[in-house]
């Protein structure tokens, strides 16, 4: 594993907020919008998907497939960041400043994976 140190700290930041799907499922259950059904398996579901990709990114053998499931999945948070948008209730008590600059964090999350697959 001849990885740059960062991509290890991408590693860690997907490993890390996989778990805490799985300590605090209730925080991430109130964000969820209201049109999806089953909150808590896609929360557990999510929690799993990011651990995995998150450490599929340390191996060449599924480093691409991890990048290119790390951006399909920041996609479809995007869902929850725009839905926490619509109002006081599914803000979960954020800010609207902070709820607004994360829309544009996740496509530099986006990029950051991309980044890995195009060195």
């Amino acid at each position: 594993m001849n990885n740059p140190w960062h991509l290890y700290v991408m590693t860690l930041i997907y490993i890390l907020a996989g778990i805490m799907h799985f300590i605090k499922p209730k925080a991430y259950m109130r964000i969820m919008p209201r049109y999806l059904s089953n909150h808590k398996q896609l929360v557990y579901a999510s929690g799993v998907v990011e651990i995995a990709l998150g450490i599929g990114l340390c191996f060449p053998e599924t480093k691409t497939v991890s990048i290119y499931g790390i951006i399909a999945m920041l996609v479809v948070f995007l869902l929850v960041h725009v839905y926490m948008l619509t109002g006081k209730k599914a803000s979960a008590g954020i800010p609207k400043w902070i709820l607004i600059l994360r829309i544009p964090l996740q496509f530099v999350l986006m990029y950051w994976a991309w980044w890995y697959e195009l060195h």
